[in-house]
């Protein structure tokens, strides 16, 4: 094992004492949690305090404040591996200098989750959208049939408050995340793909190497495992179509989705149909059919995509042996992700949401929620408050995005949030607005946020804060604006 080595022995991963570069983030954290509690000595380090930070401390972890070669000490010894994200720690971290100095090896999150994961039957959830939500559902789902499985989320279980646990039962319930090829690494006994669609271009480079690295995900998948595809997403559905055509693929391929869907694609043998759905105001009734057997799903969380990806929680809950209709009582209760769809309040007659939206067809699903929420009542409208992520997928999709807004009757443009990017000259939140066609305006100053969407909002409306970056602070600013 290298210095940076993206091929891994995953049981050559000395797991007895390990340090963590980016310790605080949604994935390291749960991972974190996990090997805290599987008797892992767990240092690591951020670039600041935040509450996952302070949970791991409590929890028996040493993080430092900022990254130094002496943190690799923070145990009292050296590591015996050393984590990171390639995506977010550049190569010259001093931390990473010193592992290679000291010839420790250096591995991705994801190579540590995939040797949490061996001995276990793992249940995957890999998609462009919805890994959060619908892993989520998994948990909520199994935990009901009377399983105890382990798992790591993106996000955090509103009912659990946490994104990671280690379970007693013999299932590992995972995102799987495409971002960078490393899901590659698994070997899933259950594996759903919720949709396929062009995204994180800056490190695929085409759509068809995007498009590749889920074929690649599909050949994963264990002898005796089931690949799980959502049928009314094109991408998915052709990938489920090449794979049933392809005599040399030994993956075993199910499909679920809405009853037109299903007879869209008869070549893939449908398990799960959604054959009609009625919109509450306290959510949606689904009738479904599993594998032949007909029941009656609640979902709490508004969006036809949520009912897709709860049809998708319990078909791979009941293929990996649970009772159907624990699962379905499971996936009733659920109560949602943090922000994902999340509610933070009213005030003024106004309802505030938060979602972390932030590719054209995240958020047509949100505010396509949205405004099926608003159907149920007499009166209001819809208002966003957007943060475009990266100025690379700005650029790329910004028609799109303006399309995706232009479902909302009101617009707020924040400044592009750059992440891991530079600004680029010239480009901001604007290129969308452009082409916006509801009333929109560009509010960069982040501060003046919270006024500009209390001097739009009106009693009835339902304001929406979407994107990945820091727009999710605003919530409950807004409310106190409202308020």
């Amino acid at each position: 094992m290298t210095h940076l080595d993206q091929h891994v022995d995953l049981t050559s991963i000395d797991l007895s004492r390990v340090h963590m570069v980016g310790i605080g983030g949604a994935g390291m954290s749960g991972i974190a949690r996990i090997l805290l509690a599987r008797d892992s000595v767990v240092s690591g380090s951020d670039m600041k305090d935040s509450q996952s930070v302070f949970a791991l401390r409590t929890a028996g972890a040493s993080i430092a404040i900022g990254h130094a070669a002496e943190n690799l000490e923070l145990s009292g010894e050296l590591p015996t591996v050393v984590v990171t994200s390639f995506a977010a720690i550049p190569q010259d971290n001093p931390e990473l200098a010193r592992a290679k100095e000291c010839g420790i090896p250096v591995v991705r999150r994801s190579d540590v989750l995939g040797a949490l994961m061996l001995g276990y039957r793992s249940f995957l959830l890999a998609g462009t959208h919805g890994k959060t939500s619908t892993t989520s559902m998994a948990v909520a789902a199994l935990q009901k049939a009377g399983s105890d499985p382990s798992f790591a989320i993106g996000g955090q279980l509103n009912r659990a408050g946490t994104n990671a646990h280690h379970g007693t039962g013999d299932i590992f319930v995972a995102e799987a995340d495409e971002s960078d090829g490393s899901f590659l690494t698994y070997q899933p006994t259950v594996a759903v793909i919720t949709n396929i669609e062009p995204d994180h271009l800056d490190f695929f480079g085409t759509e068809k190497a995007y498009r590749q690295v889920f074929r690649d995900f599909a050949d994963r998948v264990t002898a005796d495992g089931h690949l799980v595809v959502c049928l009314d997403d094109p991408g998915a559905a052709a990938l489920a179509e090449q794979l049933v055509a392809d005599e040399s693929a030994s993956v075993t391929v199910v499909g679920y989705g809405t009853a037109d869907a299903v007879k869209a694609h008869p070549q893939v043998p449908a398990l799960a149909i959604i054959t009609s759905t009625t919109i509450t105001t306290k959510g949606t009734i689904a009738e479904i059919e599993v594998d032949g057997h007909a029941t009656q799903l609640h979902v709490g969380i508004p969006g036809a995509h949520m009912v897709l990806n709860a049809t998708a929680a319990v078909l791979g809950g009941y293929l990996l042996g649970e009772d159907l209709e624990s699962l379905v009582d499971g996936v009733g209760e659920f109560d949602g992700v943090r922000r994902r769809f999340e509610y933070h309040g009213s005030a003024g007659g106004v309802e505030v949401f938060d979602d972390y939206a932030h590719h054209p067809t995240e958020v047509t699903a949100v505010l396509t929620a949205a405004r099926e929420r608003l159907a149920t009542r007499d009166n209001g409208r819809v208002v966003v408050a957007f943060q475009p992520h990266l100025y690379s997928r700005t650029i790329n999709f910004a028609h799109e995005f303006a399309e995706a807004l232009s479902l909302a009757d009101q617009v707020v443009l924040l400044d592009i949030f750059g992440a891991r990017e530079n600004p680029v000259e010239g480009v901001d939140s604007r290129i969308i607005g452009e082409h916006v066609t509801s009333d929109w305006r560009f509010v960069p100053e982040f501060s003046a946020v919270p006024a500009a969407i209390a001097e739009i909002a009106q009693p009835g409306d339902m304001v929406l804060t979407v994107g990945a970056g820091t727009v999710t602070m605003l919530a409950d600013e807004i409310l106190r604006e409202l308020a």
